[in-house]
């Protein structure tokens, strides 16, 4: 079955997708003439829209994330993160630990997941049919993605439900309370040097198994500070980055039946048009993390001069009317250049396949098993969570 463009909806209206800026606009512009923003520490950034400038900064190293987290740094979270989290690494040292794990987190690496995905959402769904209030959000998003995460490192689900609340602590990252944030953010970072190490129990045959065996075959041998840095970010990112992705994307197909319909008549569109999703939703309250340039650098709407710290808006250049025609459309069939949720070049998301693969599949499974579901739900009544990195309704009640 082939979609008509006639048949597309858009996201204008739907309540709440959009976050409210975390930054405040700044009046002037920067010395080299590019708009400007000030983040949450103070700082003054360059704010760049234009998928072009964009684009450019997350593939080119010379703008670098490791100067900016530090004390008193440019950043949007109100404390440091460790030096280790791949996100804050900078060349050479990002180039050994990433490649350290590309073979696992590529899609062909993913792909021994399925079954398990398949196995867990099946329980799941049994569960929303038997609910006598069925809730989306409760019945099967919840867990999901911190279930398949664990059945991939190798951790068990009895642990879920003591480091599911540090990593929303973490990913919420509110000022309001920063040292219970750093309390949290320590716990979980103790959580994960005790199962690196061996000093908390973790199922054999999992990523952290392989890693552990694995960490002298490059050089220098990854520590164990480096390996909790690698498995924080997929801690946070394979749970709590795709349960907000999978909710907010079923809420939108929950708004636009057409959608929901479209899939549920014509399965093998559900991949395009998931992707085109990921497009137009941001994870968070930001779309990605300041840099700070260590050159000189030409861009559309100026020039970015060496030192000069820069927030790359993924959010506005996913929206670029020159790149993205009719940028509010969702489109499947959509074609040309690739939108930059994911990140782009060295810092593209070690997930992406994983968040890719887990959310077509329970999308095409709820559509088929639930081809006539629909929100019960005012959407403007629907709660949400909103932080820095981590923002979603946490309730889909829903009826078929």
């Amino acid at each position: 079955m082939t979609t008509s463009t006639s048949a597309l909806a858009d996201i204008e209206g739907i309540p709440h997708l959009n976050p409210a800026p975390a930054f405040v606009p700044a009046p002037e512009r920067s010395r080299g003439g590019i708009p400007q923003l000030t983040l949450p520490s103070g700082h003054r950034a360059l704010h760049l829209t234009r998928y072009q400038d964009v684009h450019r900064v997350l593939t080119d190293p010379t703008f670098g994330r490791t100067a900016t987290n530090v004390e008193g740094g440019p950043s949007f979270l109100p404390t440091i993160m460790p030096k280790e989290l791949l996100l804050n690494l900078d060349v050479p040292d990002h180039a050994r630990m990433r490649g350290f794990v590309n073979a696992d987190y590529s899609a062909a690496g993913v792909e021994a997941l399925r079954p398990a995905v398949q196995e867990i959402l099946a329980a799941k769904v049994a569960r929303l049919r038997g609910a006598k209030k069925p809730d989306l959000y409760a019945d099967v998003l919840d867990t999901l993605p911190a279930e398949v995460n664990g059945r991939f490192l190798g951790i068990p689900d009895s642990d879920i439900d003591f480091y599911r609340p540090l990593g929303h602590t973490v990913q919420i990252a509110s000022d309001k309370d920063v040292p219970g944030l750093v309390e949290d953010f320590t716990a979980l970072y103790i959580y994960l040097t005790e199962l690196v190490t061996g000093a908390r129990p973790r199922i054999e045959g999992g990523l952290i198994d392989r890693f552990v065996a694995a960490r002298d075959t490059v050089e220098p041998p990854l520590g164990d500070a480096e390996l909790v840095g690698i498995l924080l970010g997929s801690l946070l990112g394979a749970d709590q980055n795709i349960l907000s992705v999978s909710a907010k994307i079923l809420y939108v197909l929950l708004c636009r039946p057409v959608l929901w319909q479209q899939i549920a008549e014509d399965p093998e569109i559900t991949g395009a048009l998931v992707e085109e999703l990921i497009r137009l939703i941001p994870l968070g309250n930001i779309s990605a993390f300041p840099r700070i340039a260590t050159q000189r650098v030409e861009a559309t709407e100026g020039v970015i001069e060496e030192g000069d710290v820069v927030y790359p808006d993924a959010f506005q250049a996913n929206r670029d009317p020159e790149v993205f025609p009719d940028p509010l459309l969702i489109d499947p069939h959509r074609k040309g250049k690739r939108h930059l949720q994911f990140g782009y070049g060295m810092h593209h998301c070690m997930g992406a396949a994983l968040a890719r693969m887990e959310i077509v599949e329970m999308v095409s499974i709820l559509a088929q098993e639930f081809p006539a579901l629909t929100l019960d739900a005012d959407p403007a009544a629907l709660p949400w969570d909103s932080g820095v990195v981590l923002r979603r309704p946490t309730a889909l009640p829903v009826r078929w």
